[in-house]
């Protein structure tokens, strides 16, 4: 991945918990300079403290990308610390859930490009994917540094537009929760069926990794995967009969789930 124009010009991180973190420690490994990086995070974590990061001391004058990751309820606050940034060749590209574009350009300036991203944490080992849209000033050439920035960290997508992003954080924003509970239920399946903990959680999460991977890599749509383990009145079919109810399987359950995400996504952006 080319970081070349970040590693000249400079990435200023706001904010570094979870995900800054899991971002970092991507772009860090993808082969971006650690003396480009500057972060500001009011308690700066060990790990951090060790990246050889630039933590906590000012930011550069002309930085290619200033990313907001802090916490929708402390952006009030940590914010209008980068307003010096406004207004000029500085992209920001926020990852923060709730927050819209139109708040970054009211306490930054109306002229400055703004990319909103919805990344997820798989970043961290470079599995990660995000959603991204910029706001009216941001060029084609803006929007392919975001991409750059946030491909060293997995795939990427473009949403038409803004309003899609609430849908996206309740699919694949929160939707690695959703996967790890699924192996913690599975486990706990196995276990009430007799096998022992650690046996069951390592099948689990074998079987729930193996299964993305292969949905990933296989031509076929995931409809068909499912068809060809299912063998007619196997053992497959009869666990497909409990969670594909349309009461009370996966379909109902799911739809409500990410639905529950969505809202509040829309929610915090109402503030």
């Amino acid at each position: 991945m080319n970081l070349d124009v970040l590693a000249r010009r400079g990435l200023v991180l706001l904010g570094c918990g979870k995900m800054g973190g899991a971002m970092l420690k991507g772009w860090l490994e993808g082969g971006l300079p650690a003396k480009s990086v500057w972060v500001l995070d009011p308690f700066p974590s060990e790990w951090l403290k060790s990246t050889g990061v630039h933590v906590n001391a000012g930011v550069p004058d002309d930085p290619a990308i200033a990313l907001i990751a802090v916490k929708p309820q402390m952006m009030g606050e940590a914010l209008p610390v980068m307003q010096a940034l406004g207004n000029g060749a500085t992209l920001f590209v926020s990852v923060a859930a709730g927050t819209p574009i139109s708040k970054f350009e009211e306490v930054l300036g109306a002229q400055t490009p703004i990319v909103r991203a919805m990344p997820n944490t798989p970043a961290a080992i470079g599995r990660g994917i995000s959603a991204i849209v910029g706001n009216a000033h941001t060029t084609a050439a803006h929007l392919a540094l975001a991409d750059t920035l946030l491909s060293a960290v997995g795939q990427v997508v473009h949403l038409e537009n803004e309003g899609q992003i609430d849908a996206v954080t309740g699919v694949s924003g929160s939707g690695p929760a959703y996967v790890f509970h699924l192996i913690e239920t599975l486990a706990a399946a196995g276990v009430a069926q007799g096998l022992p903990a650690a046996m069951a959680l390592q099948l689990a999460k074998a079987t729930v990794a193996g299964a993305g991977a292969l949905a990933e890599a296989a031509d076929e749509d995931p409809g068909q995967l499912r068809v060809n383990v299912t063998s007619p009145n196997g053992t497959t079919q009869a666990a497909l009969e409990v969670l594909m109810d349309e009461t009370q399987g996966f379909p109902t359950l799911l739809n409500r789930a990410v639905k529950a995400a969505t809202d509040r996504s829309k929610e915090l952006g109402r503030g």
